[in-house]
C-alpha cells in the first residue's frame, strides 16, 4: 500500500514551515495565517465553525484566535440577536495582510501543480475531496470522544 498519507503530511509540513518564515515579518506564526484567511473569506464566522472548518480543536482554535486578537488582526463583536454569541471580523490590519497571504496561496498552488494538466489538476482535487470526506468522517467521530478500532 502506497503511503499516501505520508505524503500529503509532508506536503502540508514543507508549506507550512515555508508559510512561518515567510508570514514572520508580519508576526503570524503556528498557521495563525489559516485562521486569519477563513475569517477574511468568512467574516462574522463563530468559533467552532472556524475551529471545524479547519479541523482542530476548540481549544487550539481558542489559542490562535486569542493571538490574532491580541496582535490586531481580528475582532469579535456580539451577535446582533444573542449576545452570548461572538462574532470573528478580520481588523483594518487583517484586511490589509490578506491579500499577501492568498497570493502566497495561490502561488504555493501553481508551484505544488506545475507540470500537471487541467484534468489531471481536477482530478487531484476531486480525489483529495474524497480522501477529506473520509477523514472528515473518523474525526467527527473521534471528536464526539469514540475510539476507533484497528
Amino acid at each position: 500500500m502506497k503511503e499516501i498519507l505520508r505524503e500529503i503530511g509532508m506536503i502540508a509540513r514543507a508549506l507550512d514551515s515555508i508559510s512561518n518564515i515567510e508570514f514572520k515579518e508580519y508576526n503570524l506564526t503556528k498557521g495563525q495565517y489559516l485562521y486569519l484567511v477563513r475569517i477574511c473569506e468568512n467574516p462574522g464566522i463563530i468559533q467552532e465553525k472556524l475551529a471545524e472548518m479547519i479541523k482542530v480543536d476548540r481549544t487550539t482554535a481558542a489559542r490562535a484566535i486569542q493571538k490574532l486578537e491580541k496582535q490586531g488582526f481580528i475582532e469579535r463583536r456580539d451577535d446582533e440577536v444573542n449576545k452570548k454569541i461572538k462574532k470573528l471580523f478580520p481588523t483594518e490590519k487583517g484586511k490589509n495582510v490578506y491579500p499577501f497571504l492568498k497570493r502566497e496561496g495561490e502561488y504555493s498552488n501553481k508551484v505544488a501543480l506545475s507540470g500537471f494538466s487541467h484534468e489531471e489538476t481536477e482530478t487531484i482535487f476531486q480525489l483529495l475531496q474524497r480522501v477529506r470526506k473520509n477523514i472528515e468522517v473518523e474525526w467527527d467521530f473521534v471528536k464526539k470522544g469514540n475510539k476507533r478500532e484497528y
